[in-house]
């Protein structure tokens, strides 16, 4: 049975006594028990990751969420680790900042204070994690970096976690720290006196989010870091740990991890690490990113999360096999449970490890993943070998003589304290004392579909209330969001408006200039229109565009077919974002604080645009790129409007 096979059949495989000998491997409590496991979790954000999920319409979106948190159900999830939205592009998207200047606080923004209300919904016990992969300009004052003032950022991080309890009732359990250039001590130790001033004892740290040192060796000789840090997480370890990491006595995590596409491949590598995350490296909690595969798939890391939720429109989700290799250990284990120090490599390849609850209850997970079969995005993965092989599990200790069941409840007794099973490369089995894990289903959703040829959107805010973007609109640079004009309403009462009018702190390279995508990435031919209102009197711009042909990290390569206008009374046609190429240009008699309606038509190897209905120029030649998303944004980050957004594909 291959992995992939494996992954989606696991539940209807029968145990059985084997007479065959093979190799003995012995669990034992007797002479004590290792570290205690904090859970298995997905992430969402670093960043928009999430973003497609919240336009999804019941019951598919209710049946998405089951299967990622409800226990003894899928993936069975324990923890949610989420993006504290610091309006920039992080991988994938931006995500809306609580705090988009310094005098400004609305609790409101974004789908993941939604998304982790959800999660508490279905599974009260989950484990709530947030971080900042990016920050809003001014916390940096002018400077890409965040730690140059500490008591801000703190400031900053702390007002997230306290407006979580009360806006939305959400206990944060820890926080991370964004790590990506250097570690910063002093920062740590002022985010656990700020959590602490504010009442927030029980919140804990989680240092540094990336490498295991330099913030290793540091702990072990700062009294004052050890004492603020409770977790040492990392990224991508490789299953691998550090031996200053172990020397801490702190626990250790991988604290994201996976970043692979996820077909059976996806499946294998995820399978792999759950196990020798522990075995290797001594990591007590593994975190995929990413929770749901929600955004565009043509964006950077198309399907990298435990299933794929990215047509809204059509209601078409694929609960793919990560979700029921995480099952394997969520569903016949809970957070608090302590793993044997009897784990280890078969000796053909693979590994097993066991888990108790020290109440009687035992739960074994084995795997045997090929190399090529559980290849990771990251790190590279050193070639060995795995064979068939029979394998004997003597229980000593307290587990002398316990019934086991497989995941489709058919029992067995262990005799005389062991049993043997034969196991195939590229399986996983689960042998547990637990009885209430199940496979769980819905009927089909619908069949995929292409995103709809003709599309319209008013950004009336009152048919949205619960989020603060529109449907399908995946921010790329800036943040798009509703917005209500309260003094002069005229007939543009509800609209769009980007947002974020300062550079962010970041660690990707957001674009000069701020997009929003949407639609289907093979459009060629198409017409979209927009009503647009520059806020900016004398360097206001803004834009649509056609045929958009990048996102995510590398935004600023984005190529296309961009009209823009200005508040000086030009317009420019490019086939770049950055506006290098330009294809046409002239003027165009538009000025700040006017509505105008924009309109652009590309077809085959001309395009046309008009403003007001009237035409500015007709048949601009382009040669590439030849398809791509729509698109809408500013020339710089500045405050604009956008209304009445229409698209008609023509081929």
């Amino acid at each position: 049975m291959n992995a992939g096979t494996q992954c989606c059949m696991f539940l209807s495989i029968f145990l059985f006594i084997s007479i065959c000998l093979g190799e003995d491997y012995v669990l034992d409590d007797k002479t004590g028990l290792g570290r205690s496991f904090d859970g298995i979790g997905g992430l969402s954000g670093g960043g928009a990751t999430s973003r497609l999920l919240v336009n999804y319409a019941e019951p598919y979106r209710s049946q998405i969420l089951d299967y990622l948190f409800k226990p003894k159900f899928g993936a069975s999830l324990q923890i949610l680790k989420v993006e504290i939205g610091g309006d920039a592009q992080t991988t994938d998207g931006t995500e809306p900042s609580h705090m988009h200047y310094e005098d400004d606080e609305n609790y409101f923004r974004g789908y993941e204070w939604w998304l982790m209300k959800e999660a508490k919904k279905r599974n009260p016990n989950i484990t709530l994690i947030g971080l900042p992969w990016a920050f809003p300009g001014w916390v940096g004052n002018g400077e890409n970096w965040p730690y140059s003032f500490p008591d801000i950022t703190a400031s900053y991080v702390v007002s997230w976690i306290l407006g979580a309890k009360q806006y939305h009732n959400l206990d944060i359990d820890y926080v991370g720290i964004w790590n990506e250039r250097s570690f910063n001590s002093k920062y740590i130790k002022l985010l656990r006196y700020t959590l602490d001033k504010s009442g927030l004892e029980r919140v804990k740290i989680i240092a540094s989010d990336n490498l295991w040192e330099p913030i290793s060796s540091v702990v072990t000789f700062d009294k004052e870091l050890q004492d603020a840090v409770e977790i040492l997480g990392v990224h991508y370890p490789g299953t691998n740990t550090l031996p200053e990491a172990l020397k801490t006595g702190k626990k250790l995590w991988s604290s994201e991890d996976y970043s692979t596409f996820n077909d059976n491949v996806g499946g294998g590598c995820w399978a792999r690490i759950l196990n020798q995350n522990y075995v290797n490296g001594k990591m007590t909690a593994t975190i995929c990113w990413n929770l749901v595969s929600s955004y565009y798939g043509d964006l950077p890391f198309g399907r990298d999360g435990l299933m794929t939720a990215k047509e809204p429109w059509s209601g078409n989700y694929v609960v793919e096999s990560p979700i029921w290799i995480t099952a394997h250990t969520t569903q016949f284990t809970e957070p608090g449970w302590t793993y044997l120090q009897t784990v280890g490599h078969f000796t053909h390849g693979g590994s097993y490890v066991a888990l108790t609850d020290e109440r009687g209850n035992l739960t074994i997970i084995t795997e045997t993943m090929t190399h090529d079969h559980s290849v990771c995005i990251r790190p590279p993965l050193p070639s060995y070998d795995v064979t068939a092989q029979n394998v004997t599990f003597h229980l000593k200790g307290t587990f002398v003589r316990i019934f086991f069941s497989s995941l489709f409840f058919f029992f067995f007794v262990v005799t005389e304290g062991s049993f043997s099973i034969e196991l195939d490369v590229d399986e996983v089995y689960t042998f547990t004392t637990v009885r209430n894990g199940q496979r769980g289903s819905y009927p089909d959703p619908p069949p995929s579909a292409p995103f709809p040829k003709s599309y319209k959107d008013d950004f009336d805010v009152s048919g949205h209330p619960y989020f603060s973007e529109a449907p399908n609109f995946a921010d790329q640079t800036g943040v798009f969001e509703y917005f209500t004009n309260q003094t002069d309403p005229g007939p543009h009462v509800s609209t769009l408006r980007q947002v974020v009018t300062q550079r962010p702190v970041t660690w990707v390279a957001d674009a000069d200039q701020t997009i929003s995508v949407i639609g289907d990435y093979q459009w060629q031919d198409l017409m979209v229109s927009c009503d647009i209102y520059m806020e900016s009197v004398h360097t206001g711009g803004v834009f649509i565009a056609v045929r958009v042909n990048k996102g995510g990290g590398v935004v600023r390569s984005t190529r296309g077919v961009f009209l823009w206008v200005y508040a000086d009374g030009t317009y420019k046609v490019t086939n770049d974002l950055n506006g290098m190429t330009v294809l046409a240009e002239g003027l165009s008699g538009t000025r700040a604080r006017v509505w105008y309606t924009l309109t652009l038509t590309v077809k085959g190897n001309y395009a046309s645009a008009d403003l007001n209905g009237y035409s500015l120029w007709k048949n601009a030649v382009l040669w590439e790129p030849r398809h791509g998303w729509a698109a809408i944004g500013t020339s710089s980050f500045e405050l604009a409007q956008f209304d009445n957004f229409a698209i008609e594909a023509l081929t």
